[in-house]
């Protein structure tokens, strides 16, 4: 499972270039259904490795999937996970946590 893979890749660096993650996701749309997928298969496991690091789960009807990355100085990137499936929303953790998004 690639998921597994990114999240294990990620381990516990997630404070090293990020200050701050939000998944926007919608609890019903399908677009959304990647991203619930990934909370419920691996947030434990982040948030087991990053105990302090602040992972925010912000759901909402109707929005757009989107991962929000906040790094040093106040600077954002935003990355749209609309119709990704639980890999790919893994693989673009792994790119903000990598600053590479």
């Amino acid at each position: 499972m690639a998921a597994a893979a990114s999240v294990r890749v990620i381990g516990s660096s997630l404070g090293r270039n990020l200050k701050e993650i939000r998944l926007h996701l919608c609890q019903r749309s399908p677009g959304s259904q990647g991203v619930r997928d990934f909370i419920e298969q691996h947030y434990v496991t982040l948030k087991k490795t990053n105990p302090d690091f602040p992972i925010l789960i912000r759901e909402c009807s109707d929005v757009q999937p989107k991962l929000w990355a906040r790094y040093a100085f106040g600077r954002e990137k935003s990355v749209p996970l609309n119709n990704l499936n639980v890999d790919q929303v893994a693989k673009a953790l792994e790119n903000v946590v990598n600053n590479k998004a």
